[in-house]
């Protein structure tokens, strides 16, 4: 046993794990591509500037920060949507728009570990440049529900809950007092996460009365059939449309079946001005959200570019696990090998060739490495999961054969050596019977 232990919050995977991983975020990226989303790398370090200049240096507390050679505060990236707003303002001119990104790679918070939260973890990040339209909302609605049916959940087992957030500040703003917009709307996207006391409290201390908590309360229950009232309380009537408009969109997608109404959600990030989303588990026992998104149409002008609408999703790669779990069609954990070619005496030559000609067709092939027997190679073979084993002995060569053997029903047949593989993408014991 070693002394050393894995530092609090960061994860590790072995084989058949991450085999199921990759076949997820493998799955989530596809969704992406289908619908002309590119693939962009990003650095894992940037300036703390980046972070401190929106939210004020107590962020660093929350960061994994750090003064490098040259002096320099950095951080170790905790989300996306800032580089990814830093590298369009970099080359806003050239780039075509709309434009449609996607990325998957680690993040770092200093954080609290939780179910499903951890310091280092996995998103897949969606990102539209360069259009207000609704179409945009719902494409990443799309790419998002597209990429969660692929992995085999079912509109039974996630709902998309819809918001606005010009609804929500339009409705606080027409509140009379001084009522603190940012700090409300933080305590609305908390309201899920704590005690009817503690939310009430945290609206109070913004600035709202006792009346006024339950007044808001009423408000945002407002079912999607009778919005034109939020309208006749406040002057929300163009978010309402938007809000609208972006579920009409959703349903010429096909995806508005995962959509619901929900103008508690709000997302806690300053710098989402529009519509903003989150993905729950339908039946409840995930107790977070295991993604969400959304529109922040400022950002890309905060960093000093020019007005630049965008919309965008962070889909994580440990909640969508979870859901997936959940839900019973998280990949299997197993590790998959197409062909093990096993070698008997002088044989290294012939099955060299054999094992190159199945990788060239793009088959997953081992062979012996370690100078096992033949008992071992074969118990080495099964335990990779080898689907079939390619038996090259010098007995057989004697005769011009191999040995084609099934793993999992046994069977086997001779096959001559010079034809092997021949012409066969993927040779089988049942083709040469």
């Amino acid at each position: 046993m070693t002394d050393y232990e894995r530092v609090k919050g960061f994860r590790e995977f072995y084989p058949e794990e991450m085999a199921a991983r990759r076949t997820a975020i493998d799955t989530v990226e596809d969704a992406a591509r289908r619908y002309g989303f590119r693939e962009v790398g990003t650095p894992r370090v940037e300036s703390a500037r980046l972070y401190t200049d929106k939210s004020g240096e107590d962020i660093l507390e929350e960061l994994y920060s750090f003064e490098d050679k040259a002096g320099r505060r950095v951080a170790l990236t905790p989300e996306l949507t800032p580089t990814v707003a830093r590298m369009v303002v970099a080359r806003q001119q050239a780039l075509t728009k709309p434009i449609k990104w996607v990325s998957t790679r680690p993040f770092w918070r200093y954080e609290q570990v939780q179910q499903g939260r951890f310091r280092e973890f996995y998103q897949t990040n969606v990102d539209i440049f360069g259009s207000a339209e609704p179409t945009a909302d719902a494409e990443v609605l799309a790419v998002a529900a597209e990429a969660l049916t692929d992995l085999g959940v079912t509109g039974e087992d996630f709902e998309f809950r819809v918001s606005h957030r010009d609804v929500l500040g339009g409705l606080l703003g027409d509140f009379e007092g001084e009522v603190d917009t940012r700090a409300a709307i933080r305590a609305i996207d908390k309201r899920e996460k704590i005690t009817p006391e503690e939310y009430a409290a945290l609206l109070r201390e913004a600035g709202l009365s006792d009346r006024q908590v339950g007044q808001l309360d009423d408000l945002l229950a407002t079912p999607a059939d009778r919005l034109d009232e939020l309208i006749a309380f406040a002057d929300v009537e163009e978010a309402v449309e938007n809000l609208e408009a972006v579920l009409a969109a959703a349903e010429r997608r096909g995806v508005r079946e995962y959509c619901t109404l929900s103008l508690t959600t709000a997302r806690g990030l300053d710098y989402y001005t529009g519509v903003v989303f989150e993905c729950f588990d339908s039946t409840g026992e995930l107790n977070r959200s295991v993604f969400g998104g959304g529109r922040y149409d400022d950002l890309i002008e905060s960093f000093g570019g020019q007005p630049t609408p965008a919309v965008g999703v962070a889909a994580g790669s440990s909640t969508i696990a979870l859901l997936c779990q959940r839900a019973g069609v998280w990949p299997e954990e197993r590790i998959a090998t197409d062909y093990y070619v096993l070698q008997v005496g002088e044989t290294a030559e012939t099955a060299g060739r054999i094992a190159r000609e199945l990788r060239d067709r793009g088959h997953v092939v081992e062979t012996d490495i370690a100078g096992r027997s033949f008992g071992a190679q074969l118990e080495y073979a099964d335990s990779i999961n080898a689907e079939t084993v390619v038996i090259v002995g010098e007995r057989d060569l004697a005769d011009g054969q191999v040995t084609l053997k099934e793993m999992t029903s046994g069977e086997q047949v001779q096959v001559p050596v010079e034809s092997f593989p021949g012409e066969h993408d993927r040779p089988t014991v049942e083709q040469f019977s």
